[in-house]
């Protein structure tokens, strides 16, 4: 671990690393743009006010996921709300071209480099396995929902399973500090290392819930504007449905790219109930791409900011500098 992180703060390694992201996703954005060009922009012909009202919805659906985050971890060492909608929106635009699962290393680096963060390597990687049992766990109600409105058993029976498992991540999320106190767990390393990095209890457990639930709602009336903006068959229902795949195939160990494979599993529900495979497919891409959008824009959004917190430091010192 020491060795890799020698080498990852390693300048050079470091500006190889960023190159050759950036052109991963400079080489995505340019066959993205080819393939629209040819084939039509999805979003062409819906209703502005609604794509407007989605992608807003996307937008303030960021913060509430940071401040669910930033309850998982102790106040000593609790990172800025910031530099947690930060590294989501920075995993959401880095998923367009990297494989699944690998959003929670951009995450973990955006944090740790992030100004002010004091956050222990091992506490930040726990915390991402605690918030993905908690986006579980608030996909439980809107998979329940979501089922009422299924075509086929299959169907059902996925949704089933997928509130299952949400309720047994939500167990697990209240009992880890019990198991992690336990002698047995403790006699182990790993037992050991668990103790030391659960530091949320149960209240902040159920708070962070909380606020990702509000994080995933908004993200599923987005969905239902979408739909409506582009005139399609649209419920509610329907709009968790997609929602719910879509979250519940970011769950798989690897994957060709994150934003693919989301898009492709809310396309395929789409189909299953219903929806002309063209539209589906188009719907998918369109909603995919106000998620990307969203994730650059808190990434422009507090970039700015930051650098409008500079200019004022530098004006300030400049003008104590004149005074003397």
């Amino acid at each position: 671990m020491s060795a890799a992180r020698a080498k990852l703060s390693n300048r050079k390694v470091q500006v190889v690393l960023n190159g050759g992201l950036g052109t991963v996703l400079l080489a995505v954005s340019i066959f993205s743009a080819r393939h629209f060009a040819n084939a039509g922009w999805p979003l062409r012909g819906a209703d502005p006010v609604l794509v407007a009202a989605s992608a807003l919805l996307f937008l303030v659906a960021y913060p509430f996921k940071a401040w669910g985050w930033q309850r998982l971890f102790a106040e000593h060492e609790r990172p800025a709300a910031g530099a947690l909608a930060f590294a989501g929106g920075a995993a959401c635009v880095g998923g367009v071209a990297l494989p699944g699962r690998v959003d929670d290393a951009v995450r973990i680096a955006v944090v740790r480099r992030y100004p002010g963060t004091r956050t222990g390597l091992g506490t930040l990687g726990l915390s991402l396995i605690v918030l993905g049992m908690l986006d579980n766990a608030a996909l439980t109600p809107l998979a329940a929902v979501a089922a009422s409105d299924a075509r086929s058993w299959a169907v059902r029976a996925g949704f089933a399973v997928l509130a299952a498992a949400g309720v047994l991540a939500a167990a697990v999320v209240v009992l880890l500090p019990r198991i992690a106190a336990r002698r047995s767990v403790a006699r182990f390393r790993a037992g050991r290392w668990l103790g030391a990095h659960a530091t949320c209890c149960p209240r902040a457990a159920a708070a962070a819930w909380v606020l990702i639930s509000v994080s995933w709602m908004l993200r599923g009336t987005a969905v239902f504007l979408l739909l409506n903006a582009l005139s399609m068959r649209s419920s509610f229902p329907l709009a968790l449905a997609f929602l719910c795949a879509s979250a519940a195939s970011a769950a798989l160990p690897i994957a060709p790219a994150g934003a693919a494979t989301q898009a492709g599993a809310g396309a395929a529900i789409l189909i299953a109930s219903g929806v002309h495979t063209t539209e589906a497919v188009a719907f998918s891409i369109a909603a995919q791409a106000l998620v990307v959008v969203s994730g650059a824009a808190v990434i422009l959004l507090i970039s700015a900011w930051h650098l409008g917190k500079s200019a004022t430091r530098l004006r300030r010192s400049r003008n104590l500098v004149a005074a003397a």
